[in-house]
C-alpha cells in the first residue's frame, strides 16, 4: 500500500521575482499530479510575513514518486525555473520558526 510523503517546500524569492515566482508554484503540484507523482490533497501555500518565503505543503503519492521526481526531465526543468526564481531554504531559516505558535499569510492557489 503506497503511504503518502508530506512535504513542506520552502522557496525565498529572488528580488524582483515574487510574481513569477508564485505563478510557477501555482503550477507545481497540477504538473505533478499530471505526472502521477502528486496526490489529490489539495496544497497548502503558505508566505512568510517577515521576508516573503513561500511554503508549499503537498503531498507526494509515496517515497518512490519522490525519488521518480527526481530523475524526471520534465520535473527538472521545472526545478531549475524554481532555481532561477528563488532561493530554497528551511523552516530553520525562518524568522518565525523562532517563536511558538509562528503565522503566515495565506495565499490563493489561483
Amino acid at each position: 500500500m503506497k503511504q503518502p510523503e508530506t512535504v513542506i517546500a520552502l522557496y525565498k524569492p529572488k528580488p524582483g521575482r515574487e510574481e513569477a515566482l508564485l505563478k510557477l508554484v501555482r503550477t507545481h503540484v497540477p504538473r505533478l499530479r499530471e505526472l502521477g507523482l502528486a496526490t489529490q490533497m489539495e496544497p497548502v501555500l503558505l508566505r512568510s510575513t517577515k521576508d516573503g518565503t513561500l511554503l508549499e505543503i503537498f503531498d507526494w503519492v509515496d517515497k518512490a514518486a519522490v525519488e521518480a521526481a527526481h530523475s524526471n526531465p520534465e520535473v527538472g526543468a521545472m526545478w531549475t525555473l524554481f532555481g532561477n526564481l528563488c532561493d530554497f531554504t528551511s523552516l530553520g531559516d525562518l524568522e518565525e520558526s523562532k517563536v511558538p505558535f509562528p503565522h503566515f499569510e495565506r495565499v490563493p492557489l489561483n
